[in-house]
C-alpha cells in the first residue's frame, strides 16, 4: 500500500497530525509512506515506519510549491491520499481513496479536528519517532543526575513570547528548596536560526552556571524529541516545541496568551495550561494589533499563576510517576 500524507508548514501542526500517521501505520501494516510538509516540520519525519521520502513544501509565488509537489507524485498510483490542508491536489493525483481535511477553522481543539479527517472519535493522540541515535544524543547531552527542567522560550511570533525574566523565575521557583523539583537543572530548548537564538539569550545568560544545558539550535527533531523524554517537566510558550514535548509524554506546561488554548492546548493527560489574565478577544481587540509586529501580549501571566499551574500538574502525575 502507497500512502501520501500531506501535512502542516508549521511544526506544531505538524507534530498533531502524527497521531493519523501513526494510526494509518497501525491498521495498514507494511505500508510505503511518502509525507509533505514544509521544511521546518520535515525533521519529524526522519525515523517514520514504512518511510519512503519527504518531500519538504518550499512556499512558492503563485501556488508553486503546489505544482512542485503534484509533478513529483503524479507518476505513483497512490492507495490513499491525505491532504490535512485542504487544497484541490488529492484530486489531480491517481488514487483509490482521499481523505482531505476542510479549510477554515472550526471549533473545538486542532486534534479533534483532524481525526474527523478520517472519522476517528476520540483521535489518535500524537507520537514521535526516535531511534538508539536520538537516545544516546540525547543522554550525552543530559546524563543521569537531578532532574531536568526543560524551558522553551521562544515562539513563531512575539505576541505569544513569555519575558525571559519569567522564564528564569519560574526555574527558581521550581528547583528552589521549597519548589517542585528541588535542586533540579534546567535545560533551554530553541529551534536553529538567528531569531531564535535571540529570544533564548536573555533566558541563557541568567540561569544559574553549571545546571544549565544550551539546547539551543543544537539538535535534529528526533534528538529533541529524545531529550524531551528526559525532562521531569517542559515549561513553553504555545509553539512547535510545546506540541513535541508533550507528544514525548513529558509532563508539559504550555504558556497561552494571544492564541487559543481551546485549538491548540499541548494534548495528553501529563499536560497543563498557564493562561494570561487578560483574556485572548481583550488582547487581539487593540485597533493596531498585527502579530506580525505587535510585541510580547503575555505581560498578564504572572510568574506564581505559571509556578503553581506547573507544581499542580507534577502533584496529579506523581502516583503514576512512582508505580
Amino acid at each position: 500500500m502507497r500512502i501520501l500524507f500531506v501535512t502542516a508548514t508549521r511544526i506544531g501542526d505538524a507534530v498533531l497530525s502524527t497521531g493519523l500517521l501513526d494510526h494509518l501505520i497501525r491498521t495498514h501494516p507494511g505500508a510505503r509512506v511518502t509525507v509533505a510538509c514544509g521544511p521546518a516540520a520535515a525533521g519529524l519525519f526522519a525515523r517514520l515506519p514504512g518511510l519512503d521520502r519527504v518531500i519538504p513544501m518550499e512556499k512558492r509565488d503563485w501556488r508553486g510549491h503546489w505544482w512542485s509537489l503534484w509533478s513529483r507524485a503524479i507518476g505513483t498510483r497512490w492507495d490513499l491520499v491525505v491532504d490535512l490542508r485542504g487544497s484541490a491536489l488529492a484530486w489531480l493525483l491517481r488514487a483509490r481513496a482521499r481523505a482531505v481535511m476542510r479549510g477554515g477553522r472550526r471549533p473545538g481543539h486542532r486534534l479533534a479536528q483532524l481525526g474527523a479527517v478520517l472519522g476517528l472519535d476520540p483521535p489518535p493522540p500524537p507520537v514521535v519517532w526516535t531511534a538508539a541515535a536520538d537516545h544516546a544524543r540525547a543522554a550525552a547531552l543530559l546524563p543521569p543526575g537531578p532532574p531536568v527542567i526543560g524551558l522553551g522560550p521562544t515562539a513563531n511570533w512575539r505576541g505569544k513570547v513569555w519575558a525571559p525574566e519569567r522564564f528564569v523565575a519560574l526555574f527558581d521557583r521550581l528547583a528552589g528548596a521549597d519548589g517542585a523539583l528541588p535542586g533540579a537543572r534546567v535545560a533551554v530548548f530553541a529551534g536553529p536560526g538567528g531569531a531564535e537564538a535571540a529570544m533564548a539569550a536573555p533566558v541563557l545568560a541568567a540561569l544559574p552556571r553549571g545546571r544549565t544545558i544550551d539546547l539551543v539550535g543544537r539538535l535534529t527533531l528526533t534528538e529533541v524529541a529524545a531529550a524531551l523524554k528526559r525532562c521531569a517537566l517542559y515549561v513553553g510558550n504555545d509553539s512547535g516545541l510545546m506540541h513535541l514535548a508533550a507528544a514525548a509524554g513529558t509532563p508539559t506546561v504550555g504558556l497561552f496568551g494571544p492564541s487559543p488554548a481551546e485549538e491548540y492546548a499541548p494534548w495528553g493527560p501529563h499536560t497543563a495550561v498557564a493562561r494570561t489574565r487578560v483574556p485572548m478577544a481583550e488582547l487581539i481587540a487593540a485597533p493596531d494589533y498585527d502579530h506580525r509586529t505587535t510585541g510580547s501580549l503575555m505581560g498578564s501571566l504572572p510568574v506564581e499563576d505559571a509556578v503553581a499551574a506547573a507544581s499542580a500538574l507534577l502533584a496529579r502525575l506523581a502516583p503514576a510517576a512512582a508505580q
